[in-house]
């Protein structure tokens, strides 16, 4: 016989105490009880437990300081916190700190045993870190951060924003969020709010009933129905009409939704991950994107690094990519020469990893004898009039990013003058071989 989970409830009501007990209890879990911040961490340190849910008023203390002792001491262990209702704030604060979810007062039994659920279900399935290794490729420090955050934000149910440039991977980063956590069995449902008619957007996120406008000859189930139990992925969120931004908030702290033509609400557990390429500081501040929705959304923000940070990547990735096309084919892999790695390294990327994968398709087909050569990839652009004549404002982005590029520019046509001797191309550029050795590392060209 499988031994019962534990959980520890930790409030000062005896009521609240007795009520979660009996709950539980029914669930086939035993139960330990503590009255305050103190009886909990003895509690702690004598037993493993499974769970604790914890109020956030307690005699000698708040259950902010326990999320954060069980951070440090017992990292194993998700923490719920219990909030007086329409606390939100406070619930906000318990998932930054690193609580798995929140309840609110007068407790939910329903919401209740669906949360203690998912949570023991961490336990049940533990993350399979090589899957996020296999996928989410590179070893840079950027990389290997954003690897130890999505194991940890897996662990939550915390709402993420995911920021990043167009093809730096965040739907990945999402969808690996989603298959480290709980909720691995149910659906990932990504959508593409920029894609979808302002007209239809109603019906595409709750759904409809038959007959409720013209076309609809049936009942249809919309997103959030068909992401119950598991994760919505909204990218490009920006994008959303702002009369949809109001019934998306009201989804979201409602945890129910109403089909269009429909009298009911149905309820939804539905994890909301989303991402945009905009910054939405900017958005809020230009009133294109509401307050309110963007506190709800962003509790926690974690960003996927571009290309360009992490250019001690690029061969990892480059690698990886071609053995995939080869696999598609009957050739054998094609390899890069080092004067086209050196050029992958010097390029920006404003596409990132999605423009690396295409660029590389094309440089497969049509490359000779499986080697890809600089050539073969294209980067080099005739130089506009204006760049001959000298750069405009119209003309740059941002300045540092347009130093840089000069700079990676002239050091690779120094370092090609002297046949990649670096000693004679640091006297070319009138450097020191110190300084050569600090420009190559920072611009990614060792």
């Amino acid at each position: 016989m499988s031994q019962r989970q534990k959980i520890l409830i930790v409030d000062d009501e005896p009521d609240i105490r007795e009520l979660l007990e009996i709950t539980l209890g029914r669930m086939k879990l035993d139960t330990r009880c503590a009255r305050n911040v103190k009886e909990a961490q003895d509690w702690l340190a004598r037993e493993p437990f499974d769970l604790c849910l914890t109020d956030m008023r307690l005699p000698d203390g708040n259950g902010l300081e326990l999320v954060q002792h069980i951070q440090k001491r017992h990292t194993q262990v998700p923490v719920a916190m219990i909030t007086a209702y329409g606390s939100l704030d406070t619930a906000i604060h318990a998932l930054k700190a690193g609580a798995f979810d929140f309840l609110t007062k007068p407790v939910d039994l329903g919401r209740l045993r669906e949360l203690v659920g998912s949570a023991l279900l961490l336990h049940a399935s533990p993350s399979n870190e090589n899957s996020i290794d296999n996928r989410l490729l590179g070893n840079s420090p950027p990389m290997q951060a954003l690897r130890k955050q999505i194991g940890k934000l897996a662990r939550s149910q915390a709402p993420i924003y995911i920021s990043g440039e167009s093809g730096s991977g965040k739907e990945l980063v999402a969808r690996l969020i989603h298959e480290q956590g709980p909720r691995v069995d149910k659906p990932f449902v990504p959508v593409n709010c920029g894609a979808i008619p302002a007209e239809l957007m109603e019906s595409e996120f709750f759904g409809h009933r038959k007959g409720s406008f013209t076309g609809a000859h049936e009942d249809k189930p919309g997103l959030f129905q068909a992401a119950n139990g598991g994760t919505l992925f909204l990218d490009e969120v920006a994008d959303l009409p702002l009369a949809m931004q109001v019934k998306l908030l009201r989804a979201i702290q409602e945890k129910s939704v109403r089909a269009v033509g429909g009298q009911q609400e149905q309820v939804v557990d539905v994890r909301v991950l989303c991402a945009t390429h905009k910054d939405l500081n900017v958005e809020v501040a230009a009133q294109r994107f509401r307050q309110d929705l963007y506190y709800r959304l962003n509790v926690i923000e974690l960003r996927v690094p571009p290309l360009r940070e992490r250019r001690e990547d690029i061969e990892e990735i480059a690698s990886n990519v071609l053995r995939r096309l080869a696999d598609g084919s009957d050739q054998p892999p094609a390899r890069l020469t080092p004067k086209a790695l050196v050029a992958l390294k010097g390029y920006r990327f404003p596409g990132n990893v999605r423009e690396l994968e295409n660029m590389l398709e094309r440089a497969y087909t049509l490359c000779e004898n499986d080697q890809i050569n600089d050539d073969d990839l294209r980067l080099a652009e005739p130089a506009s009039a204006s760049e001959q004549d000298g750069p405009s404002l119209a003309d740059i982005d941002n300045l540092e990013d347009y130093l840089e590029s000069i700079e990676r520019k002239l050091i690779l046509q120094a370092l090609e003058e002297t046949r990649w001797n670096r000693t004679a191309a640091a006297q070319r550029l009138n450097l020191t071989f110190r300084s050569m050795r600090y420009r190559l590392k920072k611009l990614g060209l060792e």
